[in-house]
């Protein structure tokens, strides 16, 4: 049974793993991280755990009972009681809840563990995928993203209150 758990050092070899593996499948739908991003990951990796160890953010993977990444999922810029979540999955798992489960786990989390009482997450409005998971995990629409902030492309921010 996969479980959630939050992101430390001996995680790096199966993140990397994971975003090598479904590196065509991310950028199907959003963009690309880039050569450099897997050319520089083991100094992109220990800045995600400095920012986690210093409160900004708080980063978590869904891990199999091989130890394999099934899906990453963030919580980014923690500030007065509200996040932005940022999440994906392994082209594998698709379809089969992983995801609306794991956003709902994480919701929990992040008001247990973190003190937080709102999230947001932003959609392209070609994610459809991404905007069942958020319905279905409470979001509901706030209204319209910078396309900037979503890779050019337009799309929509969600919300969830959350209850502590």
């Amino acid at each position: 049974m996969p479980e959630l758990q939050r992101l430390h050092a001996d995680h790096a070899p199966a993140v990397l793993a994971f975003e090598l593996a479904n590196r065509a499948y991310f950028a199907a739908s959003i963009s690309d991280r880039g050569d450099a991003y897997f050319e520089r990951f083991a100094e992109r990796f220990h800045a995600l755990l400095a920012e986690q160890e210093a409160g900004v953010c708080a980063f978590y993977v869904l891990v199999d009972a091989d130890g394999s990444v099934l899906g990453r999922f963030n919580l980014v810029d923690l500030e007065d009681g509200a996040a932005t979540l940022g999440y994906r999955v392994a082209q594998h798992v698709t379809g089969r809840g992983v995801a609306t489960a794991t956003v709902r786990e994480l919701c929990r989390l992040a008001a247990s563990r973190h003190g937080l009482r709102t999230l947001r997450a932003a959609t392209a409005e070609t994610g459809v995928a991404s905007l069942k998971v958020l319905t279905k995990a409470g979001f509901v629409l706030v209204g319209p993203a910078d396309p900037d902030e979503l890779g050019g492309k337009p799309g929509s921010w969600y919300q969830r209150d959350l209850e502590t």
